[in-house]
């Protein structure tokens, strides 16, 4: 072997004191960051809202967990939606159904169980059983602008805008429209309209 063509003798590399506690902490920072994205995704996004009663039966059950959200909606007839009303209750949020808008007329028949809007009967494949139960409903009567009236599947167990307490519901009062079942997650599925 030449003089030029030695092997070099490799430098001893000396491992850095504080490169585990700079991993750990990269680590806390990208979990901090991904926890406050979510608890905004969850704050002004989409929200776990729980199902309390029987007045939205066949469609939601007690206990069920639902997805709701309020970005950039805007109510129409069929949607199911959560709103808090504090004059029926300040500590609950109720869960219904839309059935009219803005501007259109709605009258019931009690006697047959049927819903009226702008005076044609809707077809309501949805409830459990036809609109007996008058609560305070005087008809016909129609939604003011801004506002909808709401109505429980189990239109004979719910409390809704046929009482006096919740009435025409006021657009601002609604948190948001219920997507899709989350819990229990054998009964996963969307909320349709």
């Amino acid at each position: 072997m030449s003089a030029n063509t030695k092997k070099k003798k490799p430098v001893p590399v000396e491992a850095d004191p504080n490169a585990s506690s700079r991993e750990t902490y990269d680590w806390i920072q990208c979990l901090l960051v991904a926890l406050i994205i979510c608890v905004l995704i969850f704050m002004f996004c989409v929200r776990v809202i729980d199902v309390i009663g029987a007045s939205m039966n066949p469609t939601l059950y007690n206990g069920e967990k639902m997805l709701v959200s309020g970005l950039f909606y805007k109510p129409k007839v069929g949607d199911v939606v959560v709103f808090k009303k504090d004059e029926y209750d300040p500590n609950k949020l109720l869960v219904k159904r839309v059935v009219a808008v803005e501007g259109q007329e709605i009258n019931m028949d009690f006697e047959n169980g049927i819903v009226y809007i702008d005076g044609v009967a809707i077809a309501e494949d949805y409830i459990s059983e036809p609109t007996y139960n008058k609560l305070d409903f005087i008809g016909p009567k129609t939604v003011p602008e801004g506002c909808v009236f709401v109505m429980g599947d189990n239109r004979n167990a719910s409390i809704d805008s046929r009482k006096s307490e919740i009435g025409m519901l006021d657009n601002r009062l609604i948190l948001g429209k219920a997507y899709c079942v989350v819990y229990p997650v054998s009964q996963f599925r969307m909320i349709g309209d």
